[in-house]
């Protein structure tokens, strides 16, 4: 399920959009203090963010750029302000999208839509997770890259898969842990290493030798 972060404070307009939201079967959180919009942000790690210009204490752009600091998650700006400056400035500190107030909440959901497909592929919906060229065929559980298919052992899909449904994000040794382990296939520390290390030199003689980065004392990450 998808997840939208809505920083509207016009609450008929606010509540209007998760309602239509809600029935496209859309998680959606509504901040809450505008004081703290980065934090209740980060907590909930929406796809998309839906952002007014006009917000009490700080402005939409200062979100904007807050966010942008931290996360590559789209962003939406949903706004009556809509003249070219603020479009401008918006596209400018980061915004992928902008519709102007008032909007049809249909075309509002076929813009999440389209920015969703563009931003993440619809990955479960296809089977497919692309990332830098490689795709990984969760059907099948192999790797494309450059026209050649990359066979994987068990574990080795397991700990890819992992790692690109969160790319972007860092994902901690003992997550990668519990995702063998929830299959029935136990492994420890070492035993992770081990696999870890097989798995990056498969993916350098394909020609991905730097797809998974070590973030030391926190995990392994796959930038996007």
């Amino acid at each position: 399920m998808y997840k939208i972060f809505i920083a509207e404070d016009d609450d008929g307009i606010a509540n209007a959009i998760a309602r239509r939201l809600s029935e496209w079967d859309f998680e959606v959180c509504r901040a809450d203090d505008y004081r703290n919009v980065l934090s209740e942000f980060a907590e909930f790690e929406p796809h998309i963010v839906l952002l007014d210009i006009s917000l009490p204490f700080f402005n939409g752009f200062y979100w904007c750029e807050e966010i942008r600091r931290i996360s590559k998650c789209p962003i939406m700006f949903i706004s009556s302000a809509a003249d070219n400056m603020n479009i401008v400035t918006a596209m400018t500190l980061g915004a992928d999208d902008f519709i102007a107030k008032p909007f049809d909440l249909d075309v509002l959901v076929a813009k999440i839509r389209a920015l969703l497909r563009r931003s993440y592929d619809f990955a479960a919906d296809i089977g497919m997770i692309e990332v830098r060229g490689a795709v990984l065929n969760t059907s099948d559980a192999t790797l494309m890259f450059n026209g050649e298919k990359i066979d994987l052992t068990k574990n080795e899909y397991r700990i890819l898969e992992t790692l690109f449904e969160s790319r972007g994000k860092v994902v901690s040794r003992e997550t990668l842990m519990n995702k063998l382990w929830e299959t029935d296939s136990y492994v420890d520390e070492n035993a992770l290493s081990v696999n870890i290390m097989r798995l990056r030199k498969k993916l350098d003689s394909a020609g991905l030798s730097e797809l998974i980065s070590t973030k030391v004392g926190r995990g392994y990450v796959i930038e996007i």
